[in-house]
């Protein structure tokens, strides 16, 4: 919370590179992993937990160089800590078969998905950030972070980009992962909890882009179908521990 304060900048000086510094120990420590188990074990939930932390520590870095504030990390860290802290109390080596891994397909197909939530969770703490920030413009009593932020209009871009980069991501993660699970499980996969939350999360973006493209919404509109969606996206990957397709990627 001290991001939201009048030395929130002071803070941030700090903190930027002390998270850049965390973010190299981080990598090396994921390519360690795969060096010493194989990349299958990356495959386990606890690693994507992991490698989507490294992600959006990333995000914040991009954002903190373009931007020049870290008042986002109010809203950013506390998912990094979290999913940092959820993969370091129950990191075990997994075995995985070869064949499992048909060939780098079920890589490929949590590598794309890893990211489109990254870009997902960026474009819900853009819509939250101008939820907040036109509170605070419109009773004309903005607090100091609010002026350390881009204009209004620009947040909400940065939501609208970072869902147009995050979606086909998304979309082809799911099209990978059920056309592998088809071909394991036959067409019983439909009805897991992860398969049925992932759709209906997709579903919501999908809405949430057709509505800005057709019917030209922005800014509040936006931003809450933006965070049903991320709300359905948290619920999509607690799915994750239900899911008997995903049980092979379990600690």
């Amino acid at each position: 919370m001290l991001m939201l304060r009048q030395r929130g900048e002071r803070s941030g000086r700090v903190a930027a590179p002390a998270v850049g510094i965390g973010m190299v120990f981080h990598f090396v420590s994921v390519v360690e992993t795969a060096g010493l188990y194989g990349y299958a074990n990356l495959m386990t939930i606890r690693q994507a937990e992991s490698s989507l932390a490294l992600l959006i520590a990333i995000i914040f870095t991009v954002l903190y160089l373009r931007y020049k504030t870290a008042t986002p990390a109010a809203l950013i860290f506390p998912l990094i800590f979290l999913l940092s802290f959820a993969s370091a109390i129950s990191q075990h080596q997994v075995a995985i078969s070869r064949s499992s891994l048909y060939s780098g397909w079920i890589f490929f197909h949590v590598s794309t998905l890893i990211f489109g939530y990254a870009m997902l969770f960026l474009s819900f703490v853009s819509s939250l950030l101008y939820l907040v920030m036109a509170r605070q413009l419109k009773s004309k009593q903005s607090s100091s972070w609010v002026r350390r932020m881009p204009a209004l209009q620009e947040v909400d871009e940065l939501g609208y980009k970072a869902l147009l980069l995050g979606f086909p991501f998304m979309t082809i993660g799911l099209i990978t992962g059920s056309v592998l699970a088809e071909e394991k499980f036959g067409a019983s996969f439909i009805g897991d909890p992860k398969v049925v939350l992932s759709l209906l999360m997709w579903a919501v973006y999908l809405t949430l882009l057709y509505t800005r493209w057709s019917a030209g919404w922005r800014g509040r509109k936006a931003a809450y179908l933006a965070s049903v969606g991320f709300a359905v996206a948290v619920c999509a990957w607690g799915a994750n521990y239900l899911s008997k397709l995903h049980r092979f990627v379990a600690p």
